[in-house]
């Protein structure tokens, strides 16, 4: 059985107009798998992760990462987990593509040595090793998002998170996302992708979340949250276009 990474009981976050973002939330993230949460936008897939990344804070509950509360994890997260965000563009900070892989390292406070040897290996991992000196504006939505997560390779991080990984790409970097996906999975890293596109990249996942209108609605292997799924949650269930869950990817080989 593989160890828990985040272990959240009871979480709920009220805004301060009484509207509820997340309700009574019991989940437990494991590490090495791949967690797919599925839910149409509203229904609260952004407010979670920003929450176990501790970029907000929730009303009530609690979240243990490897077992210990998160805020008192937090040079742990940091170094742990990284959050590729829907628009890549938000967090994107260097002149060069090199230079925006090196600016977590540094912050971390690695060598000289580490950093170029982190930046390397993250280039090479993400598929821009070619585009080493482009300026990031130069780079296709696709590229932007690989750039995203060389920049979370880069600084050691176990675990990706990624918000609608796919919004706003055409074919090309559907694949290009894709095929950083289907690496990260093969090394055994801990993915959560958070998605309403499932035809996209279901065939990759370990389990799957529905979240509507900030509730669980249900969680569990693909195939049977599939046959269990109700329409009014928002999401389609894409074995109406392909055989099988397996199928459901973009990704030809």
């Amino acid at each position: 059985m593989a160890n828990p990474l985040f272990s959240i009981t009871n979480l709920s976050k009220t805004f301060p107009k009484g509207n509820q973002g997340l309700v009574n939330i019991n989940l437990t993230i494991f590490e090495g798998e791949c967690l797919l949460i599925a839910g149409s936008n509203g229904s609260g897939k952004t407010l979670l992760v920003r929450i176990l990344t501790g970029l907000a804070e929730p009303t009530s509950g609690t979240v243990l990462f490897q077992g210990f509360p998160l805020q008192k994890s937090t040079g742990l997260l940091r170094r742990s987990v990284g959050l590729v965000f829907q628009n890549p563009d938000a967090q994107i900070v260097g002149e060069t593509v090199t230079e925006d892989i090196a600016f977590g390292p540094k912050n971390l406070g690695l060598s000289k040595d580490e950093i170029e040897s982190q930046v390397e290996a993250a280039l090479h991992a993400a598929g821009l090793a070619e585009k080493r000196d482009f300026l990031p504006r130069q780079l296709s939505g696709g590229e932007k998002r690989r750039l995203a997560v060389a920049g979370i390779l880069a600084m050691g991080c176990k675990t990706v998170i990624m918000d609608e990984p796919f919004a706003n790409l055409d074919w090309s970097g559907v694949i290009q996302v894709l095929e950083i996906i289907k690496g990260l999975k093969t090394q055994g890293r801990t993915l959560i992708i958070l998605t309403h596109e499932l035809e996209k990249v279901l065939a990759f996942a370990d389990r799957l979340i529905i979240l509507h209108k900030g509730l669980i609605r249900d969680q569990g292997k693909p195939v049977e949250v599939l046959n269990r799924l109700d329409p009014s949650y928002g999401v389609r269930d894409p074995r109406k276009q392909y055989a099988a869950v397996e199928d459901c990817t973009w990704l030809t080989e």
